[in-house]
């Protein structure tokens, strides 16, 4: 894994390397987000409690949960699939337990802000000028959450985020990216890394041999 100095020197951001931590460890935090990664473990049955606040979750894995309920509402399955991002709106009291047989790892984003609502973009949006590799998962006052795929070699537009992201890698990568003003850089990121960036116009090449494959966090704000 790439020391976090190098990927800062490179990017300008922050990265943490998910799975080098302890179960439901804290990834990042600033003003508008709380990201942690929460080992589901198979068969254990969570204590109750409620999240005040709306998330976003990223399965890196698949697998089945049960949920029950403290408000009278009947328990719930679920079955998550691996690379799967779903909107978590803020609950009341639940219990959840982990039904098949596996282990799962959930990056949670923990959104702090009530967001502004904002849905203007720039004249390079990534999903008006390059729909093959960016679609969009969902959206709503919070945020615009993406799926970006990238087959090998394959090189983006130059394109413009206008809002600040949080960058959920789901495979390993290297990439290399050019900006507007022409400087140029290149990182690697393992499966499971976030990576929060500011608003930037720029190109990214895949330079791996595989595909890769990312879900990006828009901030309405």
């Amino acid at each position: 894994m790439p020391s976090i100095s190098k990927l800062r020197f490179l990017l300008c951001s922050i990265a943490v390397g998910a799975f080098a931590v302890e179960p439901s460890a804290t990834l990042f935090e600033n003003g508008d987000v709380k990201v942690a990664r929460a080992l589901e473990k198979a068969h254990v049955k969570g204590s109750f409690h409620e999240h005040k606040s709306n998330r976003v979750m990223v399965y890196l894995q698949a697998g089945r949960q049960r949920f029950e309920y403290q408000d009278g509402r009947q328990p719930a399955v679920f079955d998550w699939k691996a690379r799967q991002v779903v909107w978590s709106p803020s609950d009341g009291m639940h219990s959840p337990e982990v039904v098949s047989d596996e282990a799962f790892n959930i990056i949670e984003v923990e959104l702090k802000k009530a967001g502004a609502g904002k849905t203007e973009t720039g004249k390079r949006d990534a999903v008006k000028l390059d729909a093959k590799h960016y679609k969009t998962e969902f959206e709503n006052a919070q945020v615009r959450v993406l799926r970006v795929t990238l087959g090998a070699h394959e090189t983006t537009p130059m394109l413009e985020e206008t809002h600040n992201t949080l960058a959920v890698f789901l495979t390993d990568q290297e990439v290399h990216t050019t900006d507007s003003k022409g400087a140029v850089g290149s990182a690697q990121h393992k499966a499971g890394e976030v990576l929060w960036e500011g608003p930037t116009t720029r190109k990214m090449e895949n330079t791996g041999k595989t595909p890769i494959e990312m879900i990006l966090v828009e901030l309405r704000d």
